[in-house]
């Protein structure tokens, strides 16, 4: 089902998003009427809406736009909201400045996912703090990290740190205990947002070089469509299925309530 400024869309309607793919979004996961995190992710459209478009998005307008699409759905969905403007000429974006609110729901997956393996390349995302819809690169490099045998691409800076997964946040667990999420370009994930606010484990953010990855006794990922997924290996450094702090993570983010639509 999808709905664009809150009445059927349409193909006409969806024919420039996809002929241009210019614009921006945010992905959430809805449980009986709820999402963690909302409040961050609306933050998210507002911000990203003055970066790509240039104008206030109407943070209220949009709250209802969801709100209506949402009604009457029980159980647990995936909620997607794209910002794009339908009258973008490619000539001249810079004359973009109408966003409308897509939003889209589906079925949602079972929380968390099995482990997954990585493969490393050397990338950084364009405007990495904006959640654009500009997603060859990484879905190339998902595709290239499948074709090698891995699950998905994590990206690491000319400089050697590592920074993210292909649509996730990436981190750490040291030898003591502590969370360390990676000190780099990235997009700064509602689920990371939301894990780093707990007063437990210790966390830390920090520059982490692909070198250090073999001292590391856990990795993880961390988006809301997989929750805190274990990451099993990265290259050819392994690391166990799961580990106590990944436990108390999963355990601290299941019990965030979420805000009501």
């Amino acid at each position: 089902m999808a709905e664009l400024n809150g009445k059927p869309v349409t193909l006409d309607d969806l024919q420039n998003l996809a002929l241009t793919n210019y614009g921006h979004f945010t992905s959430m996961r809805m449980e009986d009427g709820t999402i963690r995190g909302l409040s961050l992710h609306l933050d998210r459209l507002v911000r990203d809406c003055r970066i790509v478009f240039g104008v206030e998005l109407d943070r209220q307008k949009t709250l209802e736009y969801i709100r209506k699409a949402a009604e009457g759905v029980t159980g647990v969905a995936g909620l997607r909201v794209t910002v794009f403007d339908p009258a973008l000429d490619m000539g001249r974006p810079s004359d973009a400045k109408d966003p409308h609110i897509l939003v889209n729901l589906r079925p949602a997956g079972a929380m968390p996912p099995p482990p997954l393996a990585a493969k490393t390349f050397t990338f950084t995302r364009d405007n990495a703090e904006v959640k654009h819809i500009g997603l060859h690169p990484q879905l190339k490099l998902r595709r290239d990290a499948q074709l090698a045998g891995f699950d998905d691409a994590v990206f690491v800076e000319p400089d050697g740190r590592v920074s993210e997964g292909g649509t996730w946040n990436l981190g750490f667990v040291d030898q003591e205990g502590t969370v360390i999420w990676p000190e780099a370009p990235v997009l700064p994930g509602t689920t990371m947002l939301l894990l780093q606010g707990l007063d437990s484990p210790k966390q830390v953010t920090a520059p982490v070089q692909l070198a250090d990855v073999s001292s590391m006794a856990a990795a993880f990922a961390t988006n809301v469509t997989i929750g805190v997924r274990t990451v099993s290996a990265l290259d050819d450094v392994r690391f166990p299925q799961d580990h106590p702090v990944l436990a108390a993570l999963r355990d601290a983010y299941a019990g965030i309530p979420g805000e009501r639509l």
